[in-house]
């Protein structure tokens, strides 16, 4: 008889309640737009620098956004993750073409000072954005995934919410903005600054990163100490 009530604890400890809170998504929309302004960036880049017309890539970025966006709506959360890679991928891949022809045209001074500080003004912010979708894309499996976390103490980057003590960081999840922040300082200082990379697959691309980054800013320096 003594142990009848502690055989009737564990079913009242369960907190099934809590279970069946809701966890709110991270908004998508930042993202979104970091997109968008990346295709629109193609606006910018003067036409020997770009592949295909001004309006190509942001028409490919909107046309490939649409069913993205559906098929996180509709829970497809596979077929959502497949179709942003296949969105980064392409403003990857159009970001390094047009560097790979400024890194061509240069010496051989084929473009006005204006025209090539244009494009490599649109390329380094390019590049900031591109990675921070990146980073926000792959780290801890993906927003889709760490929106079923009530925190995030675990991933490719730690955040300095996730080892302090106060209790206002312990449910805490990074957004796009946190993203955005780490790509900007990795293209402005060439480091993480106070955001520790801790996957080997993060350092790489935020080697990839600053490289581009300091590629571009080289550019600009040798063109114009050239033409003074």
């Amino acid at each position: 008889m003594s142990h009848m009530p502690q055989a009737n604890m564990p079913s009242s400890s369960v907190r099934p309640r809590a279970a069946k809170e809701p966890r709110t998504a991270e908004p998508r929309w930042p993202a979104v737009v970091a997109l968008l302004a990346t295709g629109g960036l193609h606006f910018v880049i003067p036409a020997p620098l770009r592949f295909g017309q001004e309006w190509l890539l942001l028409a490919v970025v909107t046309v490939l956004l649409i069913p993205t966006v559906v098929a996180h709506r509709i829970g497809k959360r596979r077929l959502n993750r497949v179709l942003s890679h296949i969105v980064l991928s392409a403003v990857t891949a159009s970001m390094v073409w047009s560097l790979g022809l400024l890194i061509h045209r240069l010496p051989l001074h084929l473009d006005p000072p204006g025209a090539l500080l244009r494009a490599a003004a649109a390329l380094w912010v390019a590049n900031v954005l591109v990675f921070a979708s990146w980073y926000w894309r792959l780290d801890a499996g993906g927003p889709n995934q760490r929106d079923l976390r009530d925190s995030h103490d675990e991933g490719a980057f730690l955040f300095p919410q996730m080892i302090t003590p106060w209790e206002s960081d312990k449910n805490w999840r990074p957004g796009f903005v946190d993203y955005l922040f780490l790509a900007f300082n990795t293209s402005t200082a060439f480091s993480p600054t106070d955001v520790p990379v801790l996957s080997r697959w993060a350092k790489l691309m935020m080697m990839v990163q600053a490289l581009i980054s300091l590629a571009t800013v080289a550019l600009l320096a040798a063109r114009a100490v050239n033409i003074l």
